[in-house]
């Protein structure tokens, strides 16, 4: 038995509400309204036009193509195709820049792509503030570049930041490399401007640090998956560029012992801003894609980074507890010698995507069960056959099992399922969670249910429903 990866028997597992069949004269309204409504070179139809946007790089594909895909380059041309989409009850998915890993912005047959890519500007970027104020479209290390001109840094930082947008950050209330001391995207957006299903405008949240005025719909939009509105800008915080940064590498005889290492540390309360823990196989990949020698010097690689005025005492602190258990430690404060290193780590999915298709997985679990997450993993690629690959963001328990697919396969294999399903039961077993970061988008919906129980799943439907009350935006997805 095999499963789609987009699975179709999963709405009616979670009890959310299935994507919208679009009806033939629905479908030919819409587009004669958008051809009507929109300037031209925004609207793009046909295989060729809407093929590109079925998927994200999850790989996830719903069955057929979409309809048409928004090219916006304005907020405007956004509320033009929501208020039509709005009126015909089409569904609309929108879209940066496709990096999502869990089939949040597929698109299939019937909806309408709004790309928001072309939305790419930073509007005000205020160093004595230190906020910016950004379309959806920016690149994540465009804007970090862009602070950076003024000493200051925007802090979410996740290993795809050269190539994915703040939008899409903001959707899947991404983590990344330098969340154990900075947080999550949430912890960095002060605010946003977005539009409802109808193409309402709303602006949520402040410009101040603080600000508690009625319920945080800025924090509920965050990690939303664009199923409760389309975020056409958002106000961010920025920080400090640190004064001095020391990266540590150590090497471990198993991927175990490196996560027991880190809940040493966790328990010593030292606090670096990255720790990333990449096994064995991941080190292999990473080698045979980039010539490189890891694999033989260990079998699982620690990267941790200090940094601020304390950062050197922090290292020394963290390395004396690092020595006894690793089987080499190396340390530098050298700006070249860390992006070496940290190179490892930013390449390892591309590195894994040259074997097959992967299948990444995304589950945290308290940080003093980091270890134990770690066997639950290596029991269910035994249990099942599977081959699983393993990186974590170490120091605040998040780990990404990635099964490696043959690519020649219509589906996932029933034995990847059942691999991931127990690493899902594991992680809430362990007082986990499903998803530390990439979002539930379709390839987890089928679990959803076990973590948020059925009265606070109720809760989040009749929610979505105040948002979008004919369910067009993003329908199947999150929920």
């Amino acid at each position: 038995m095999t499963v789609p990866l987009s699975d179709p028997d999963t709405a009616d597992r979670t009890g959310s509400a299935p994507a919208h069949a679009t009806d033939t004269d629905a479908a030919a309204a819409l587009l004669a309204a958008l051809r009507r409504d929109l300037p031209a070179g925004t609207l793009g139809t046909g295989p060729e036009a809407t093929g590109p946007y079925a998927t994200d790089r999850s790989g996830s594909r719903p069955a057929g193509l979409p309809l048409a895909v928004v090219h916006a380059t304005r907020t405007e041309h956004l509320r033009t195709a929501l208020r039509h989409a709005h009126t015909l009850r089409v569904p609309v998915v929108p879209r940066g820049a496709g990096t999502g890993l869990s089939g949040g912005a597929s698109a299939g047959a019937g909806s309408v792509v709004l790309d928001l890519s072309g939305m790419n500007r930073i509007l005000e970027l205020s160093p004595e503030e230190q906020i910016a104020v950004v379309e959806p479209g920016v690149i994540t290390a465009d804007l970090d570049r862009a602070a950076g001109e003024f000493g200051l840094r925007y802090a979410p930082d996740p290993a795809s930041a050269a190539i994915s947008t703040v939008g899409g950050n903001i959707a899947t209330n991404a983590g990344g490399l330098r969340c154990a001391k900075y947080g999550v995207t949430r912890d960095a957006v002060l605010g946003l401007d977005a539009l409802l299903a109808d193409g309402t405008p709303i602006r949520t949240g402040r410009r101040t640090v603080k600000g508690v005025t009625g319920y945080d719909l800025t924090g509920l939009l965050t990690g939303s998956e664009g199923t409760l509105g389309v975020i056409t800008a958002a106000t961010v915080r920025l920080r400090p560029a640190p004064e001095e940064t020391v990266t540590v590498a150590a090497y471990f005889a198993t991927f175990a012992e490196g996560a027991e290492a880190v809940s040493a540390l966790t328990a010593a309360r030292i606090e670096p801003a990255m720790a990333e823990l990449l096994d064995g196989p991941v080190l292999g990949a990473v080698d045979d894609a980039q010539g490189t020698d890891l694999r033989s010097r260990g079998g699982a690689l620690l990267l941790l980074q200090c940094d601020g005025r304390g950062a050197a005492a922090e290292a020394d602190a963290a390395v004396r507890r690092l020595r006894g258990r690793a089987t080499s430690v190396e340390v530098t404060g050298d700006p070249a010698e860390a992006e070496r290193l940290l190179a490892a780590r930013r390449l390892a999915l591309p590195s894994l995507e040259r074997l097959g298709r992967p299948l990444i997985e995304d589950i945290a679990v308290p940080r003093n069960q980091l270890a134990a997450a770690v066997r639950e993993i290596d029991a269910a690629a035994d249990r099942h056959g599977v081959r699983i690959f393993t990186f974590a963001h170490a120091a605040d328990g998040n780990l990404h099992p990635i099964l490696v697919l043959d690519p020649a396969l219509p589906a996932v294999p029933d034995a990847a399922w059942r691999a991931a399903g127990d690493i899902f039961t594991a992680a809430l077993r362990l007082g986990g969670t499903l998803t530390g970061e990439h979002g539930v988008g379709t390839l987890k919906r089928r679990w959803l249910g076990d973590e948020l129980g059925p009265d606070q799943h109720a809760l989040q439907r009749r929610l979505k429903a105040a948002f979008d009350p004919h369910g067009i935006l993003n329908p199947g997805k999150a929920l």
